[in-house]
């Protein structure tokens, strides 16, 4: 399960809400992109931003100070809060941030989210924010009349991958999450379900986790400190891809990797002696089909695809370990390989001598 920090932005100020009512605001923080990066150096690989102003108004109010943030977070950022057209999923997507979430105009307009979702697939997210299992719009400040699953299920059927789900009776309450609701919801959907209101704990974290989500949001506990995010992000990679529908939260905590560029290198090692064989590069889709496989993926430049090594020659290699550098931008995958690793028949690429030991004769 992914955990994504909150940064709720009202009047250029970071800042939360009680029950969703505008006139609780209250400063929980300094400046977003300080927030944001203590939120990173604490684990965070996501972070979850609404524009309340924009969400009142029906357009993006926040819009620049928002995709600052997102430019020097240094993770993933998906943003909510007054997405009404495509110029404005374009403008957010196009200026940094990962995902964009869709709430009033999925109740108003579903043609214009299923014209998102056909053009950006999984970057689109849909908030049903529900009081008393009826859906909210405009900034929360009025109910839709439809039922909460009925809105998932059209989301659904549209191809929604992620639903935002709040229970504004919980939102900034710290009085935990409405695990009812959000079973429910999970059970009654193929979506990815993000648990959003309540979370106050690392128990709660540990409950949401059990059900089988996503992701958590969490926001007041985290600046009111009754919440460890380095804890909670710790508590859920050790337990990550113990269930099946969390399977898109671990191949989503892979981007981690891709956050400054959409190509890694990757150097292959043999395990059983430690000798580098070659260096490749791998995408986001590359490493997920190495893990999956177990046997190595990379992503060819020259010709713009993925190609799985060994898959013609036959001589393949068999992972052992994947492990990142201390900046996330490199990746050392230790193998046992079936064969010469090098296209010219030689056990490695690296053959080409250009300074090596002096011989004990030549010193």
């Amino acid at each position: 399960m992914i955990i994504l920090p909150a940064i709720d932005i009202h009047e250029g100020r970071c800042v939360r809400l009680f029950q969703g009512d505008y006139s609780t605001a209250e400063v929980v923080a300094g400046d977003p992109r300080e927030t944001a990066e203590s939120f990173r150096e604490q684990g965070a690989h996501w972070l979850h931003m609404v524009d309340l102003d924009g969400a009142k108004a029906g357009r993006p109010i926040n819009h620049e100070l928002i995709l600052n943030t997102a430019e020097t977070a240094g993770m993933h950022v998906e943003v909510g809060g007054g997405i009404r057209s495509m110029r404005t999923v374009e403008d957010y997507l196009m200026g940094g941030a990962s995902r964009v979430i869709l709430g009033s105009a999925a109740l108003g307009d579903p043609e214009f989210v299923k014209e998102a979702v056909c053009a950006y697939g999984k970057r689109i997210a849909v908030g049903i924010d529900a009081i008393d299992g009826i859906a909210a719009a405009e900034g929360w400040t009025k109910k839709s009349g439809m039922d909460y699953i009925e809105v998932a299920k059209r989301m659904e059927g549209i191809g929604v991958q992620y639903i935002i789900c709040t229970d504004i009776h919980k939102d900034g309450t710290q009085s935990g999450p409405n695990l009812e609701m959000l079973d429910k919801l999970n059970r009654a959907v193929s979506c990815n379900i993000i648990a959003s209101g309540g979370v106050s704990s690392l128990l709660d974290i540990i409950n949401l986790y059990d059900l089988g989500l996503y992701g958590a949001i969490a926001g007041k506990a985290l600046y009111a400190g009754t919440l460890d995010l380095k804890a909670a992000v710790r508590v859920c990679h050790k337990f990550s891809g113990r269930r099946a529908k969390t399977q898109a939260a671990v191949n989503d905590e892979l981007e981690r990797f891709f956050v400054k560029s959409s190509l890694v290198p990757a150097i292959v090692q043999e395990a059983d002696t430690n000798e580098v064989l070659m260096l490749a590069y791998m995408n986001s889709e590359a490493l997920e089909k190495t893990i999956d496989t177990g046997y190595t993926w990379f992503y060819s430049r020259s010709r713009a695809a993925l190609w799985n090594k060994g898959e013609t020659s036959g001589n393949t290699q068999k992972v052992v370990s994947v492990t990142a550098d201390c900046d996330n931008d490199t990746l050392l995958v230790r193998v046992k390989s079936n064969g010469p690793a090098c296209h010219t028949g030689n056990r490695t690429c690296f053959f080409k001598e250009l300074l090596g030991e002096k011989k004990e004769e030549e010193k």
